[in-house]
């Protein structure tokens, strides 16, 4: 179990570091950082991440051995203990909590998947359905914790059940809402939560097959995950951004990204001239313009295609 575990958690922590390291546009790169948050922020989150990741993928172990069933294995509690040591470990404030909300599941459907080297990934997937589903009203009230921790830009008030909201605590837990069933109400206008209660179409139907032919095909990682990166905002608006400004800013980006696609984006030099145009202009707004929950989707992607056996 351990050796199962630990292979997991180097995955994940793997495919953190290389989405950070890669320079995307209007994101922290190893090349560019923000006033506050510096690329080295994410290097001690990815490594912060790890343990919770292994654990994660333990309970997933012990789901696929007969010792616990799906619901207990607290997947919002994993979730809050990453952001607490990430908190712990670096001072740049929020750096991966979409991230670690994308790949903790993962993490724990890797383990119910069973393998000790390459995963298979239409099999994750279904284990994958199986956990989000099955979560609690602890969990609920767990993950709300986890983000007043991780405390993102950008929050803004929900419709329903506000995280700042100290009576949706009592109702989740009254009402038996499940973290699975508050994720369907802010699904709408949060892509992360839509990739929850979709069965992680974005992640799976379009950024990773994209990724892992472009890393097949390709010397330098890099561009490859910048090139996924275009093609996932040119067709995904990007809800960090819309709830920063709003949902209109957010298709102009896309739109945007798209016309570098159009140019050859990484490939060619008119493509990379109007990248360096793009990535300019999204970083001249205080971060209003960060494509955040791009990069979260394309580390969900990069874990996939690292898990299916793809090495640097």
């Amino acid at each position: 179990m351990f050796e199962a575990a630990n292979n997991v958690s180097k995955c994940l922590e793997l495919a953190i570091l290389l989405e950070a390291s890669a320079h995307k546009p209007g994101n922290v790169s190893v090349v560019t950082n923000f006033e506050s948050t510096r690329y080295e922020h994410f290097l001690a989150s990815a490594v912060a991440a790890r343990s919770s990741f292994e654990y994660a993928t333990e309970r997933g172990i012990a789901v696929h051995n007969g010792k616990s069933p799906v619901a207990n294995v607290n997947v919002g509690q994993i979730i809050k203990n990453c952001v607490t040591e990430i908190d712990h470990w670096q001072h740049g404030g929020n750096t991966l909590l979409g991230t670690v909300i994308l790949l903790s599941p993962m993490a724990v459907a890797a383990g119910m998947t069973m393998s000790r080297e390459r995963f298979d990934v239409s099999a994750l997937r279904k284990n994958l359905k199986l956990v989000v589903e099955s979560t609690t009203a602890k969990d609920a009230v767990d993950v709300y914790e986890a983000i007043r921790i991780a405390n993102p830009s950008g929050l803004g008030k929900a419709p329903e059940l506000d995280v700042n909201d100290p009576t949706a605590t009592e109702r989740i837990i009254g009402q038996k809402i499940s973290l699975y069933e508050v994720f369907k109400i802010a699904e709408k206008y949060d892509t992360i939560c839509s990739e929850w209660t979709k069965n992680y179409p974005v992640t799976f139907d379009l950024a990773y097959p994209s990724l892992a032919d472009r890393l097949r095909n390709s010397s330098d990682p890099s561009l490859a995950i910048v090139q996924t990166f275009l093609q996932v905002l040119a067709e995904v608006p990007d809800t960090f951004i819309a709830r920063k400004t709003s949902i209109e800013k957010a298709r102009q980006i896309s739109l945007k990204a798209r016309e570098v696609i159009e140019l050859g984006g990484v490939e060619t030099s008119s493509g990379r001239k109007s990248l360096d145009k793009l990535d300019g202009e999204l970083k001249k707004s205080s971060n209003l313009l960060n494509p955040g929950t791009t990069a979260d989707i394309i580390g969900a992607a990069l874990a996939l295609c690292i898990l299916a056996g793809y090495r640097p």
